[in-house]
């Protein structure tokens, strides 16, 4: 082979190979979307999280791929799904409470980890820090202990001779008790007394409200994946025992809680998908600071007032930020 048709085939061939790398198609990015109650229970929130990506350009099915996981209230299966979304292979794993967070720690130390909402990170020893989460984990975390406070002022602003409020949680270790010496703590500078009750399971419901109603003039719920899980039925119950109830925020309004105030958990979601794309470019999760709440909401439902023959307050109906009539 002459030289002039050696350097034409080696033109051709790099310039072959230099077109048939451009053709190749990008990786699709996949996000696993792990949550330890139902898809129903997340609906607001995960088109939060879609129109979060499509910000950013990443459209579900076509840009980017999403599989989840939920564990219908089943906390046992949550770790098996973590598992699940590691042998997929996933980018990164988007995980839902605490739960979820934890599951899918267990399961992977190299995947990235973005929780959209968990509750206190720090204590759980889940990250280092806020500001240098450390390992893989980053994300949205709040600290419901925090604004206890602020929901038995509220509960008792809206009924001033309110004396004793029942507390109902699934009992669990780290933010449930944090939480409830919280509310203690509130209770006693208020003059009001507490009962705790805890429930493991849904056959457990009908006998704490049978004990609630013997003492308890209302009922704060305390947020985790059991209770949430189970929010509708057990506002239903609350409403048919006549309990004046306080929640964590707008998705126990739209099953009737009475009153709700905490952080705007949809806005999380929203964030989430910030993170997401943070790492997708490729920066590492224990460099992104872990973010807290920054918006706020106290939400009134009437239709509740109404069914349970109470009247609002005019002062407390001006401050809130939703009411539903």
């Amino acid at each position: 082979m002459n030289k002039k048709l050696f350097w034409i085939v080696t033109f051709l061939f790099l310039v072959t190979g230099s077109f048939a790398q451009a053709q190749q198609p990008r990786k699709i990015p996949r996000v696993g979307f792990l949550s330890a109650v139902s898809a129903s229970g997340n609906e607001t929130r995960l088109e939060a999280f879609r129109q979060g990506l499509r910000e950013f350009g990443y459209i579900e099915g076509k840009t980017i791929i999403i599989d989840y996981r939920y564990g219908e209230g089943k906390l046992h299966r949550v770790p098996e799904l973590a598992t699940e979304l590691v042998n997929l292979r996933v980018d990164i794993i988007v995980t839902v409470g605490m739960p979820a967070v934890l599951a899918a720690k267990q399961a992977t130390n190299t995947i990235p980890i973005v929780t959209a909402s968990a509750d206190n990170l720090v204590e759980a020893g889940v990250v280092a820090s806020l500001a240098r989460p450390g390992g893989n984990v980053t994300g949205s975390t709040r600290v419901d202990a925090d604004f206890s406070r602020k929901r038995l002022e509220l509960l008792k602003e809206t009924f001033p001779k309110l004396s004793r409020v029942a507390v109902l949680s699934h009992g669990a270790l780290g933010g449930d008790q944090e939480e409830l010496q919280e509310t203690q703590a509130a209770a006693r500078t208020l003059g009001v007394q507490i009962q705790s009750l805890t429930v493991q399971e849904p056959n457990q419901f009908p006998g704490t409200y049978a004990e609630m109603i013997k003492r308890a003039d209302a009922l704060i719920f305390f947020t985790s994946a059991f209770t949430s899980f189970h929010r509708r039925e057990l506002v239903e119950l609350a409403i048919k025992n006549r309990l004046p109830t306080m929640c964590a925020g707008a998705a126990w309004n739209d099953v009737g809680c009475l009153i709700s105030y905490g952080p705007n958990v949809t806005e999380f979601f929203r964030r989430a998908a910030v993170f997401v794309d943070k790492i997708l470019k490729g920066t590492k999760p224990a460099d992104i600071p872990v973010e807290q709440p920054t918006k706020f909401e106290f939400i009134v439902n009437l239709k509740t007032a109404k069914q349970l023959g109470l009247m609002i307050p005019p002062n407390v109906l001006a401050r809130a930020d939703k009411v539903i009539k």
